[in-house]
């Protein structure tokens, strides 16, 4: 015996009712085809991420990076490296006239072979960072891993973080090899009252 169907509630919209939306937004007239690359690329550098307001953190940017870099009109950027930067990067920092800040407090490059950076690279570059002017701003190293990495946790330390959240923004930018003990343990190190700041000129989110 068939079985009677079911009768729709009384107010329900049953599917053949409803609209064809496909066949109405099929205006082939209206459609554009990609036929070529768009004429300008913005792609940010590799390990880029913002760190505060105007302030970010990234490898070293390569030309295909200068249109994302030209974005953030920066005024300053902070070159963690002993190498000296690409010639292309030079050249950016030169057409669009930022500061350039390097060589920060090495005193040979045997300093600190395993990474080139000293507590007077690390104090001088946070020195920077701690003034507004120079912003806005970019850190950069190689790779922007344990270097730039090193910068940044003693600059959360500044800015009061724990050392475990220190640990875990580290690790974020180390990739698959993962971190360096002796990058961890130079951030647990370091004296962050040997930093001095201007009230008048330090950036609102480094207010202590």
């Amino acid at each position: 015996m068939d079985k009677k169907a079911k009768a729709a509630p009384k107010d329900a919209v049953l599917i053949d009712q409803l609209p064809n939306l496909a066949a109405e937004n099929d205006n082939t007239e209206s459609t554009t085809v990609v036929t070529a690359p768009p004429s300008l690329r913005i792609v940010p550098p590799i390990n880029f991420s913002p760190v505060e307001k105007h302030l970010y953190r990234s490898g070293q940017p390569s030309a295909i990076n200068h249109s994302f870099l030209e974005q953030l009109h920066l005024k300053s950027v902070i070159w963690l490296a002993i190498e000296d930067p690409q010639d292309t990067f030079l050249r950016f920092i030169e057409e669009n006239n930022i500061n350039l800040f390097c060589n920060l407090g090495y005193d040979s490059i045997d300093s600190n072979s395993w990474d080139g950076l000293s507590e007077a690279s690390i104090k001088q570059a946070l020195e920077v960072i701690a003034d507004k002017r120079h912003y806005p701003m970019l850190v950069c190293c190689g790779m922007g891993r344990h270097r730039t990495g090193t910068v940044i946790g003693c600059l959360r330390k500044l800015q009061g973080w724990n050392l475990a959240s220190v640990s875990e923004e580290y690790r974020r930018f180390t990739g698959v090899r993962g971190g360096r003990i002796l990058v961890e343990l130079l951030i647990e190190a370091f004296d962050v009252s040997t930093i001095e700041t201007r009230e008048e000129v330090a950036p609102e989110w480094l207010s202590r």
